[in-house]
């Protein structure tokens, strides 16, 4: 029923929401890549993300105001989401306590920590310079006088996509390369067999720690590109980010079927984007009621709808294992 809903929704987006979605799920491709290293490979409950996005994109906000070059805010929000992982970790593995609770005790942390540095909840940032300034500013003026707003918000969300998607792929073929070196092995088989890869004698702490510090740090470095692309950095723009994070996941594995590590990275990635294509179709449903009313899918409906998204994707791997298990039982 719901995809008897959206799909005629995506066929009627406009050029500006494809685009917009596009750039958005650009955006959040670090967050996929992050939620991917911190579940599926390190197989860690890790929430420590709702906190390390808007950290960056505060650490991003503070430093563009303060007159640093925006193309110094990525290294430093990246560098301050690891330390926000490596918190975790140690949390985790230093005390003793549950990964799911470390993660929610930094992530407490981190909402004050987010509005120490930001000094208030909101900075706006549409009238700095932003790593996208010296590639847009050429052209404003004359989008503004040719095309108007419209054409102005597209050349934007292009610009966006050509820039982003860029360093999304230059991220991706070095994840890819990392993951198939000595430490990525030690890494991917710290989440699938710790102890094999203790009686190896690889310190299993150690890999946590720099798998939630790169997992966190690529979060960081999303927060930062996503403030400079909306113009703002709030204190809440990362609440409820994990299960984005979580459904792009899952219905990239659910529908590519990756094999391999470098399959499973694109099909994260175009997980995201699927998904943020998804919500703005969601939010252009007309549903017609009696009396003439028209019931449509508000921002307000975002986390309801990605929450319900979740839901279907797991019922539908688990239906999907149980007819493999099934089909397997039958020819054997």
């Amino acid at each position: 029923m719901l995809a008897l809903l959206i799909i005629p929704s995506i066929r009627t987006l406009s050029f500006n929401v494809w685009f917009g979605s596009l750039a958005t799920g650009l955006s959040f491709a670090f967050v996929a890549l992050g939620v991917y290293i911190s579940f599926r490979i390190l197989d860690f409950p890790d929430l420590t993300i709702d906190g390390s996005f808007p950290l960056g994109a505060a650490i991003a906000a503070v430093m563009i105001m303060a007159g640093f070059n925006p193309y110094l805010t990525l290294p430093a929000a990246f560098l301050a989401g690891a330390l926000a992982g490596m918190v975790t970790a140690r949390i985790a593995t230093g005390l003793g306590i549950h990964s799911l609770l470390a993660s929610i005790l930094t992530t407490t942390a981190l909402i004050s920590i987010n509005l120490r540095i930001m000094g208030r909840s909101n900075i706006p940032l549409l009238n700095e310079a932003t790593i996208f300034t010296p590639f847009a500013a050429p052209f404003q003026e004359w989008l503004e006088s040719w095309g108007g707003e419209t054409l102005l918000r597209l050349a934007n969300s292009l610009l966006v996509i050509l820039l982003v998607g860029a360093l999304v792929i230059v991220v991706k073929l070095l994840f890819d390369w990392l993951m198939r070196t000595e430490w990525g092995l030690s890494l991917r088989a710290t989440g699938d067999n710790p102890q094999m890869i203790r009686a190896l004698g690889t310190d299993t702490n150690k890999m946590i720690l720099l798998g939630l510090a790169l997992s966190n740090g690529l979060v960081g470095l999303s927060g930062a590109i996503f403030a400079q692309y909306q113009g703002f950095a709030d204190v809440g723009m990362g609440v409820g980010l994990i299960i984005a994070g979580l459904a792009a996941v899952i219905v990239g594995q659910t529908l590519f079927r990756p094999k391999g590590i470098a399959a499973a990275t694109t099909a994260v990635i175009l997980g995201m984007i699927l998904y943020r294509i998804v919500i703005a179709a969601a939010l252009n449903i007309k549903i017609p009621l009696l009396g003439g009313n028209v019931f449509r899918i508000g921002a307000q409906d975002v986390k309801l709808a990605t929450a319900v998204l979740v839901l279907i994707a797991l019922w539908f791997t688990r239906m999907q294992k149980k007819k493999r298990k099934s089909q397997n039982h039958v020819t054997h």
